[in-house]
């Protein structure tokens, strides 16, 4: 069976940007990743604020009062989270570990107060969060980073 000679003057050809091992292609332009960036603290922000404003009410009726709480939890939260998401990459891989543990720790705990447990309980679960969720991102940024902050892999 025959085959086509290749002609002169053909489809140019695309050559992919290298990818480093590893890492994923970036798919998507610094606009989109800008949007992200305010979007996504902004939703879970929305949803903390929700559950912190049901767990209040104790599936009573919705009122303004429930919903002022809503928004204004979901404002903090998302306030915090995009400063903790600005800055803490920049810190020591303790502390890195350390920010985030306290900001875990002190959002299901203010989630679990909410619920009408007592303190003494709320302080109990929120330190057991706290110790599990320290552990966990220790050894992510322990294993990850150098001892500057700086990623490895």
């Amino acid at each position: 069976m025959a085959q086509a000679a290749p002609a002169p003057g053909g489809l140019p050809r695309s050559t992919p940007k290298a990818v480093t091992r590893g890492a994923a292609p970036d798919v998507f332009d610094a606009r989109t990743h800008r949007i992200a960036r305010l979007a996504g603290p902004v939703l879970l922000g929305l949803v903390y604020g929700y559950w912190a404003a049901a767990n209040r009410r104790s599936g009573g009726p919705i009122t303004g009062w429930n919903l002022l709480f809503g928004f204004v939890t979901a404002i903090v939260f998302a306030v915090v989270l995009m400063a903790l998401l600005t800055l803490a990459p920049r810190m020591r891989r303790e502390l890195h570990a350390l920010a985030w543990t306290a900001f875990i720790g002190c959002a299901f705990g203010f989630l679990y107060s909410q619920t009408g447990e007592s303190v003494l309980r709320s302080i109990g679960m929120s330190l057991a969060v706290s110790a599990v969720t320290f552990a966990v991102f220790f050894y992510r940024f322990y294993t990850h980073e150098d001892a500057a902050g700086h990623r490895v892999r």
